[in-house]
């Protein structure tokens, strides 16, 4: 798939810290891409970089395979972290000039706009001013403000700070419905629950380096540790001794008909032969893989990579 936009070994200094140090990555079109990293990572310099607002000491960034251009941010919609409305001015009044800003002329800002504010339910609030509303309902405006000129690119930072989980999955369902329609996607966020829902590729920067990348189901296959659960009945042998050293039973727990038992292949086995050694002892009710959540693997590699940076 072509990339949407790339990041060709990207360094940027300030002062006496390098916030981007040879970070290279490639963002699929028409997916969400999680950016992924600790604070101060250097993922907001990596942000302020594709939106123009910075520029890199030296690297590239491709937009659409050619160098990114001036003009390339009418293309672009971004979602600071950071945000901030003009507090006296009427809501309406503040959307329609931001959306003229971005290209949209009087009507087409205002049919727009109005077909937005109707899917977040905030129709009745077009004129009054923004210091009336609520944090969560701000948000909503700026997220429409950001999507309503239709850009081939969106960025996104944690863009559910602030919301319920109501209007959390509201917006969720928006993203989707954006992504559907053609947008590509770079999404910013702590939340590993919201990657694993949303996202179909990420990239994980540690210390200003990309450290990790690839698609969610990729990495989660590829730091899989082997581990399996089982639910099975009626085993009349201890599961240890049945199994021998191919196998390690790393916890049961015992309810009234069944057991679960989570167990790990040493290497060398494979599930087949652990079926094949239990399935003339026990009844199996389920069976399945354990697959590491990204939660797990942003941890453990952020972790692998600060041991060795000493």
């Amino acid at each position: 798939m072509q990339p949407a936009i790339e990041a060709q070994h990207i360094i940027k200094d300030f002062a006496n810290h390098r916030a981007l140090d040879d970070v290279s990555l490639s963002v699929p079109e028409q997916q969400i891409f999680g950016l992924l990293g600790p604070n101060g990572a250097g993922k907001t310099t990596l942000i302020r970089i594709i939106n123009q607002i910075t520029a890199p000491d030296s690297g590239e960034i491709l937009f659409n395979g050619r160098a990114l251009r001036s003009d390339d941010v009418s293309q672009i919609g971004y979602l600071p972290e950071e945000r901030g409305l003009y507090k006296k001015m009427k809501v309406g009044e503040q959307a329609m000039y931001l959306a003229q800003l971005k290209g949209l002329s009087a009507n087409e800002a205002k049919q727009r706009l109005k077909s937005w504010f109707e899917k977040f339910d905030i129709m009745n609030w077009w004129n009054r001013k923004v210091e009336e509303l609520s944090k969560g309902m701000q948000q909503k405006v700026q997220f429409i403000v950001t999507v309503v000129h239709e850009p081939k690119l969106m960025i996104f930072d944690e863009p559910f700070s602030g919301f319920d989980p109501i209007n959390v999955n509201l917006l969720k369902d928006h993203i989707l419905d954006l992504k559907n329609n053609g947008a590509t996607i770079i999404f910013s966020t702590h939340n590993m629950a919201s990657v694993e829902e949303l996202c179909d590729n990420i990239a994980l920067i540690h210390r200003s380096k990309t450290i990790l990348q690839g698609s969610v189901d990729g990495l989660k296959k590829q730091f899989k540790p082997d581990n399996f659960e089982i639910v099975y009945s009626n085993g009349k042998s201890d599961l240890r001794q049945l199994l021998g050293e191919q196998f390690m039973v790393l916890e049961e727990s015992k309810k009234e008909h069944e057991t679960i038992a989570r167990i790990h292949l040493e290497p060398g086995s494979d599930a087949n032969q652990l079926i094949a050694k239990l399935l003339p002892h026990v009844n199996i009710h389920a069976f399945r893989e354990i697959l590491p959540s990204m939660n797990d693997i942003f941890i453990s590699q952020v972790n692998k990579n600060e041991r060795s940076n000493g």
